[in-house]
């Protein structure tokens, strides 16, 4: 009987509040556990605490190493840890891996944000950020990226190797209620995702009171931990327009209750001008309601033609894209439906399947 490959895995993401890097490795690892080959290899999944992923004890394993979630963990704890245990490869799936270890190893690296915009990062987090990713993306043997405008970032502000990158893009995570039934649509305009200063919430803020001026039933509901650098109080900008008591800011809730909002929403916004994927829209989509988002190339790339697409700084042609969905329903009827076959292009299974694959290839022989 063949020996299992080991794979070591940097799993914090996993850890607290669930974010876009969490969702990509639980769908990664819960796949990769349950196939029918699982015996052919052993995760080995290193984080500061136990894990709250439930998986097959045959086909993972949990190290708790003690300690912060942080760059001296990571560098320190992790690193030791994994010249301890011998691995065959190791997968970090958020930017960065300990220096000096001696397996091949695979990074995926989502966005070069900190790179490209250094502007909006604290000057600290941002040198450790590009200093650490460019040697990741220096000594990789796979860069894993989730999108052809990351892939030509990486290669311009990086420098990174082209045939050591490889682009897969990540699947769309249905949000459905928990009983399944269909809720009747609000006048409710939505948004998912971490708050950064380049997702421009104050725009967002600002379009909704001029779209809704005289719409005392809408409501805008802001989803995401915020993360702003300037720090941005968005319940402050919301009472500078007036409409606070029509404006919901919440760090966090239940994946039920995400999926409830969805099912409610009339209309998703994300004027985001740089990404490297931008998975929420797309989680909007799948729930039936379509998506404004700024007009970039990734934006381009991803939504493909199922999304209403406004310029940057154009606060009164995306007023006008809120109000003509929330006052007329069915005029985003074409953008639904040409969903389906965007969403089409976005699978879980194969962005496991295709991951594994290459991982595997840079075993050791």
């Amino acid at each position: 009987m063949m020996t299992p490959l080991r794979i070591g895995v940097d799993a914090r993401e996993l850890l607290g509040d669930a974010t876009g890097v969490g969702r990509y490795l639980g769908e990664l690892l819960r796949r990769w556990s349950v196939r029918p080959d699982a015996s052919a290899r052993r995760f080995v999944l290193y984080a500061p605490e136990p894990l709250p992923l439930p998986l097959p004890e045959a086909a993972a394993e949990q190290r708790i190493l003690p300690g912060s979630r942080g760059t001296w963990w990571e560098q320190t704890h992790l690193r030791r840890a994994a010249l301890r245990d011998r691995l065959d490869i190791f997968f970090a799936p958020a930017y960065t891996v300990p220096l000096g270890i001696s397996m091949p190893v695979a990074v995926t690296i989502h966005d070069i944000s900190f790179v490209a915009h250094p502007e909006w990062f604290r000057p600290g987090e941002g040198m450790r950020r590009r200093w650490l990713t460019g040697r990741a993306a220096a000594n990789a043997a796979v860069i894993f990226t989730d999108s052809r405008f990351s892939r030509s970032e990486l290669e311009h502000h990086l420098h990174a190797n082209p045939s050591r990158i490889q682009v897969i893009p990540p699947g769309v995570t249905a949000r459905i209620p928990s009983d399944g039934r269909r809720r009747q649509r609000e006048p409710v305009v939505l948004f998912v995702g971490s708050l950064f200063n380049r997702r421009r919430l104050p725009d967002l803020i600002a379009a909704f009171a001029r779209a809704a001026h005289d719409l005392q039933a809408a409501r805008l509901v802001i989803v995401g931990d915020n993360r702003t650098w300037p720090r941005q109080d968005l319940a402050t900008i919301a009472d500078a327009h007036g409409i606070r008591e029509r404006t919901e800011v919440l760090s966090y809730i239940t994946n039920d209750a995400l999926a409830n909002l969805y099912a409610r929403a009339s209309v998703f916004v994300f004027l985001s001008e740089y990404e490297g994927f931008g998975l929420t829209p797309l989680e909007a989509l799948s729930a039936g309601v379509p998506p404004i988002v700024l007009d970039t190339p990734i934006a381009r790339e991803v939504y493909g033609d199922a999304a209403i697409f406004v310029r940057r700084d154009d606060l009164d042609g995306t007023a006008r894209a809120i109000r003509q969905v929330l006052t007329t329903p069915d005029s985003a009827g074409p953008i639904l439906d040409r969903a389906p076959a965007v969403l089409a292009r976005y699978s879980w299974d194969a962005a496991a399947a295709q991951t594994l694959d290459h991982l595997e290839r840079i075993a050791p022989r």
